[in-house]
């Protein structure tokens, strides 16, 4: 049985680093899971303590991927219907164009909504810009926390 939990997790550990680049997989969900399916063997556990910080991390993690592209837009100098416009980009780009949707998705609302405004083009789309590079930050801190669980799981298993 424990050959079944590790090989399991061994696959939520891929899913995971894989759901990091792939918006449409939940990376950091995934890759705890992996975590707990070798806290589920007989003869590997980690402390409760380190589940519930990777628990606190995971779900930090998976939260702030939706709020750094509109971070990214208000920091490049969006407005507050530039940011709206990001998140509307990234839930309709999620919903009509996986997975390209939620990359191309915050851009285009970020710009949109900075059109809207009565910004210029070059304004708008150097807001655009800065949700692009939120979501770039996103999918970087989101392999770092996969990347990490899987090294802890790793450590564990040949410990």
């Amino acid at each position: 049985m424990d050959y079944l939990l590790i090989t399991l997790g061994i696959i939520f550990l891929l899913f995971g680093i894989a759901g990091a680049i792939i918006p449409v997989l939940p990376g950091p969900p995934l890759s705890y899971i992996g975590l707990l399916f070798l806290q589920f063997t007989g003869r590997y556990s980690f402390e409760s303590n380190f589940l519930w910080l990777w628990a606190g991390i995971t779900i930090a993690v998976y939260l702030a991927d939706y709020i750094i592209p509109a971070w990214g837009t208000k920091t490049f100098g969006g407005s507050k219907r530039g940011v709206i416009g990001s998140i509307a980009g990234l839930i309709l780009g999620l919903i009509f164009f996986p997975p390209f949707g939620i990359i191309i998705g915050p851009f285009v609302g970020a710009v949109a909504g900075e059109l809207l405004a009565g910004k210029d083009s070059h304004d708008a789309i150097k807001s655009g810009f800065g949700s692009f590079i939120g979501f770039l930050a996103g999918t970087v801190l989101k392999l770092i926390a996969s990347g990490m669980m899987t090294w802890y799981f790793f450590d564990k298993l040949f410990e």
